[in-house]
């Protein structure tokens, strides 16, 4: 088992992982968008890897701040396997990332859960998180 970054040869894997989490079709994008964050100095898409195949990923972006010293880190997507889930390879992941953010000093890492992810809440519960302040978003794609 081993956390690496991400290469452009995860993407089926990536995009596996990310039809699990309920984002079927990514197929056909999924390698751009992956060498675009791989290209960003400012972001990373991690893999845990585990007798030679991909069981989690997490990406990650490193936001600067205006109103306070250090960066922070968003969770743009994660997902583990559903197949080895509860074995501690998305505590592994969180771990990995707080550390990284520790190093880089960071002083907070944030993620958008959506609220029918009950178990995705218990798992950043055990992991520290706290809710925050409501989230708001504004859609620019045309609803269809």
């Amino acid at each position: 088992m081993a956390i690496r970054s991400a290469t452009l040869a995860d993407h089926t894997a990536i995009s596996n992982l990310l039809t699990q989490l309920g984002y079927p079709g990514t197929e056909d994008f999924l390698p751009e968008n992956l060498e675009k964050m791989l290209r960003q100095s400012s972001s990373q898409v991690l893999v845990y890897e585990s007798e030679g195949a991909v069981a989690g990923f997490i990406a990650i972006d490193f936001l600067t701040q205006l109103v306070v010293k250090g960066d922070f880190i968003r969770i743009s997507c994660f997902s583990v396997d559903e197949n080895t889930r509860g074995k501690g390879i998305g505590k592994s992941l969180e771990d990995y990332i707080t550390e990284l953010g520790k190093e880089c000093n960071a002083d907070r890492i944030e993620v958008h859960c959506h609220t029918r992810r009950t178990d995705a809440h218990r798992f950043y519960y055990r992991q520290g998180y706290t809710e925050s302040p409501k989230y708001l978003m504004k859609s620019l794609v045309d609803k269809i």
